[in-house]
């Protein structure tokens, strides 16, 4: 019986894992195809604000519709998304060298997977953590705001260095939250499959925020 649940959790696992790098590879191939492409760069950039706040409505959408929606829907929402997220990554194909995008993919991708490991497999609690870690998550969106207009350098890259312990403690935080979560539905496929896609989102934002962070304090910008 213990095994038998040690094999669902897998298997429900790797479907939050698969949607992630379905994500991941969308919005990868989404900003390198704008960024080479003039015709589309011109029109994302020409409605940028638009594009913006299309993402911040798809996941708006992901919040309140959580209960309603079935598990066909909350994939078009989630690929939806990650097309427009890939539109807004553009940019960093435009920015920054190609061989520095790809070692701060790499590295990116070694702190989050320890600390998705450490999530996983850790007995302590981390709910208390989670609390504190969403609200500097909004303390960080304001020190941002105030830099645009600040522009300080200093105090740019001590909001990247915070941001990034932030996004790696919610890792962990996620990775515990979904292994409760499935507890919870063990016995619903149907609900399993929708918090897989909730569950992808989740560690797609926090594994993009860690990259972004990264590429800003160590990415080598072209000529």
């Amino acid at each position: 019986m213990i095994i038998d649940n040690e094999n669902k959790m897998s298997r429900f696992f790797s479907k939050v894992y698969f949607w992630m790098f379905i994500g991941l590879i969308v919005s990868g191939l989404t900003a390198y195809f704008t960024s080479v492409t003039p015709s589309i760069r011109n029109i994302v950039y020409g409605s940028f604000i638009w594009i913006i706040l299309l993402e911040f409505l798809v996941v708006i959408l992901f919040t309140f519709l959580r209960k309603k929606v079935s598990p066909f829907v909350a994939k078009i929402l989630f690929i939806v998304y990650s097309i427009t997220s890939g539109l807004t990554l553009s940019s960093v194909f435009l920015v920054y060298k190609i061989q520095s995008i790809g070692m701060v993919f790499i590295s990116s991708s070694i702190m989050f997977g320890l600390l998705a490991i450490y999530g996983y497999t850790t007995k302590t609690n981390l709910s208390s953590l989670g609390k504190i870690l969403i609200f500097a998550l909004f303390a960080i969106i304001i020190m941002s705001i105030i830099n645009v207009f600040v522009g300080n350098g200093p105090f740019g890259i001590m909001i990247s260095v915070i941001s990034i312990v932030v996004f790696l403690g919610l890792t962990a935080w996620d990775m515990q939250a979904l292994k409760s979560m499935y507890n919870y539905y063990s016995n619903d496929e149907k609900e399993l499959n929708k918090v897989a896609i909730y569950g992808a989102l989740d560690l797609y934002l926090d594994f993009i925020n860690i990259f972004l962070q990264l590429l800003n304090l160590f990415g080598k910008e072209k000529d």
